[in-house]
């Protein structure tokens, strides 16, 4: 396993984000909560992973439970951490909040808290007040924000009054906006990019392309599985395989390899089972060249997907079409 170490901190590379653990939208069901979920964690401990990455909001807190169950036995060995909802992140809402996911961890200690989202109606400085008031008591040591820009990031440092060691970002190859300031501040300033659906939610995977699109499901309401954009995403696919196939790797592979192959980040993807999350966790002993790394970032630039407005046609096409598909294979009514 490689590490990442920043402000006093060594974190795996690879990490394990648990937004499916107690989530409905992905569709794995019980069973999966109960046992796979649990199996997931302790896997990946086995394996030198450290971090695990959950929030209060995924499965309104089933996930924290599924974790905190997990980890009972094993918590030296758990760079724990989960994200406040910020609906009204003023202070003693945060550290009521703090507190009971906490105690859905089973944790005296949240080793990393993070505000899950900039709220726009609220200045960040009351929840970085509550979170400096958390570290006071000892309930957090480390404190983190998630999709936050960067003058929104140094912010939260000035109202903290001390290092906000990390920022959750959505960041893969087909994902590179924190390219731009992020990933060059958390490298010079000791700090640390966890990057959130490394594998774009599965597109870089090598599961899906024009040929072979995503069933029904979260990813629907993604525009990267627009058939346009996948016909575009063609030429990234295939360097991914070619670039997979001579290291004997997996095209997922090999994109988590590019993300954590960037200083001061670490990646956290999901896993529907313990075999893909030993997959996910090989990626890190993946040496890419320079030649591997550059081609992928070549096709990445060139890679210029639909997005935003533009994007709404096709969706609300693809929506069509699937309520279609629902109603040709509902099965007729009983006389």
């Amino acid at each position: 396993m490689r590490y990442v170490e920043a402000n006093g901190e060594r974190l795996s590379a690879i990490g394990v984000g648990t937004w499916q653990f107690g989530s409905r939208e992905w569709g794995y069901g019980p069973d999966y909560a109960r046992t796979t979920a649990r199996a997931i964690v302790n896997r990946a401990l086995d394996l030198g992973v450290n971090v695990v990455d959950t929030a209060e909001i995924y499965g309104f807190g089933q996930s924290e439970r599924i974790v905190g169950a997990a980890i009972t036995e094993r918590r030296e060995q758990v760079f724990v951490a989960t994200k406040l909802f910020p609906v009204v992140p003023i202070g003693p809402v945060a550290e009521w909040r703090a507190v009971e996911s906490a105690a859905r961890l089973g944790v005296s200690v949240i080793d990393l808290y993070q505000v899950h989202w900039p709220n726009p109606l609220f200045p960040v400085g009351p929840a970085m007040g509550a979170m400096r008031k958390l570290q006071d008591v000892g309930l957090v040591r480390q404190v983190g924000v998630s999709n936050f820009n960067l003058l929104q990031w140094r912010l939260a440092e000035r109202k903290l009054g001390g290092p906000v060691l990390s920022n959750q970002v959505q960041y893969s190859l087909v994902a590179r906006k924190p390219d731009r300031e992020l990933v060059p501040f958390a490298q010079s300033n000791d700090r640390v990019i966890i990057a959130y659906s490394p594998l774009g939610q599965g597109l870089l995977g090598g599961r899906y392309d024009i040929d072979h699109p995503p069933p029904p499901g979260v990813r629907s309401n993604n525009p990267l599985f627009l058939l346009e954009n996948l016909e575009r995403a063609h030429p990234l696919l295939t360097a991914l395989r070619e670039i997979a196939a001579a290291h004997g790797a997996t095209s997922a592979q090999v994109a988590l390899a590019w993300v954590i192959r960037r200083p001061n980040v670490v990646a956290i993807p999901g896993a529907s089972s313990v075999a893909q999350l030993e997959a996910n966790v090989a990626a890190a002993d993946l040496d890419l060249t320079d030649d591997d790394d550059a081609r992928l970032t070549a096709e990445s630039d060139a890679f210029q997907p639909i997005r935003g407005i533009a994007s709404l046609p096709g969706l609300l096409e693809a929506r069509q079409a699937r309520k279609l598909h629902a109603t040709e294979v509902a099965p007729a009514p009983s006389p």
